[in-house]
């Protein structure tokens, strides 16, 4: 599978953005979806994670209550709906796909990777 990412932009803190992240190939309902973000100078860390039917989901403490995730599996997308952001937020986002069950936080889970997005907060 391809994945590409978009929807990413510079925003003002407090602001939302939400990305979407386009499968390629088939059966995309077949795979377990994560995002992730790497800022700079720091390592790439898990934002969120959804099943392949998407009726389970996980999110790290950071964005939990701030950060949505949601898939169409028609239309081979995952979303990220981004609310209440600050410049904490700022980092390249990534999506990420996999084949095998359970929601997964370790990126070392995932195959496949999209090529990112950059989201800038401004305070």
């Amino acid at each position: 599978v391809q994945l590409q990412a978009f929807g990413g932009g510079l925003v003002q803190a407090g602001g939302s953005l939400r990305l979407s992240c386009v499968a390629s190939g088939r059966a995309f309902g077949n795979y377990v979806m994560g995002w992730f973000r790497q800022a700079p100078g720091k390592e790439r860390e898990f934002v969120a994670a959804i099943s392949r039917d998407g009726t389970s989901n996980g999110y790290a403490d950071s964005v939990t209550d701030r950060f949505t995730i949601s898939r169409d599996n028609a239309k081979s997308t995952v979303y990220l709906q981004m609310n209440s952001l600050n410049p904490g937020d700022t980092a390249v986002y990534y999506c990420a796909a996999d084949l095998s069950m359970g929601l997964k936080i370790d990126a070392r889970q995932y195959a496949y990777w999209g090529q990112g997005t950059q989201v800038t907060v401004s305070s």
